[in-house]
């Protein structure tokens, strides 16, 4: 086990990766916020592999930043768990090659951005109706991280579905020429999704929590009989469940558009959750194929 090296400025993030660029080995990224669990372990794998080449392999940087640019007034940025240590145990047994670690002041120069990247229409969807303006905070923190470290490849969680697509259109219309890879979900063994948040749930409320995976599963295979049963399925599983607020469950095409009126068997879809359980918010998706059962989850 090898212990990553340290970076907690750009200069030294540059010089790190220096001799990777000289030599043309790809660079790995993993933007994380922290409090690294098996899920984002799972995300460092992914991309591990992604740089191997030709029997050599290229640096693995992950990121620990928690960005105030893309909470909103009254949400968790003050008691967002920072775990340093912690996460740094996590990245050597990974095999990370550097982990940077930056100030707000460091990503920030300027204080509060003036240029910032527009989301477009897709972020006043799902997330973005209950968190205005977070997913302008996103792109603009992963274009910096992805204009400091120049990678090759970064890997993002599918949990986070919508970011994942919305990081995916930013690469797209700005040319920015990394290869996004979406790791599925790591799941615990009752189902539920890993999350920095768990740890805000008590026991009654992470059994309730429970129910967002259920129901996705139900929904896959009612998905055999057409998106209209899916969700129908879902929402019984929903009314049977208790201590779950629900904010929102839809059907969507995989780029979270509307699915069109009639769907022809063996189309893609996807199917996203959100609820609150006490006081913490939870997220989940699952893919969905119109017409047969699909598979569990695979990378994307």
């Amino acid at each position: 086990m090898t212990t990553p090296t340290l970076a907690s400025t750009r200069a030294e993030l540059a010089s790190l990766l220096a001799d990777s660029r000289a030599g043309g080995r790809p660079v790995g990224l993993v933007p994380t916020m922290g409090a690294l669990h098996e899920g984002h372990a799972s995300l460092i794998r992914a991309a591990r592999e992604r740089v191997a080449r030709d029997g050599e392999r290229g640096p693995v940087v992950v990121s620990i930043f928690v960005n105030p640019l893309q909470f909103g007034a009254g949400e968790d940025l003050d008691r967002y768990p920072r775990t340093l240590a912690a996460d740094l145990e996590v990245c050597a047994r990974e095999g990370v090659d550097i982990v940077f670690a930056p100030s707000v002041e460091e990503v920030y120069p300027g204080g509060a951005p003036q240029v910032v990247v527009e989301p477009g229409p897709v972020a006043d969807l799902l997330e973005g109706r209950t968190r205005p303006g977070h997913f302008r905070g996103v792109l603009t923190v992963v274009a910096k991280l992805f204009g400091l470290v120049r990678p090759d490849v970064a890997v993002f969680g599918q949990k986070d579905y919508q970011q994942l697509v919305l990081v995916r259109r930013m690469v797209l219309d700005l040319n920015m020429g990394v290869e996004v890879v979406g790791a599925p979900t790591v799941r615990e063994a009752d189902g539920l999704a890993l999350s920095s948040r768990n740890r805000y749930l008590d026991a009654e409320q992470r059994d309730a929590a429970t129910a967002l995976s259920r129901l996705l599963r139900v929904a896959q295979h009612a998905a055999e009989y057409g998106p209209a049963s899916a969700l129908a399925a879902a929402r019984a599983e929903l009314r049977a469940a208790q201590g779950v607020d629900l904010d929102y469950l839809v059907v969507t095409d995989p780029d979270l558009g509307e699915l069109p009126p009639h769907v022809p068997p063996g189309t893609e879809a996807r199917i996203l959750v959100a609820a609150r359980v006490g006081t913490t918010r939870l997220i989940d998706n699952l893919p969905l194929v119109i017409g047969r059962v699909a598979a569990t989850e695979e990378e994307s």
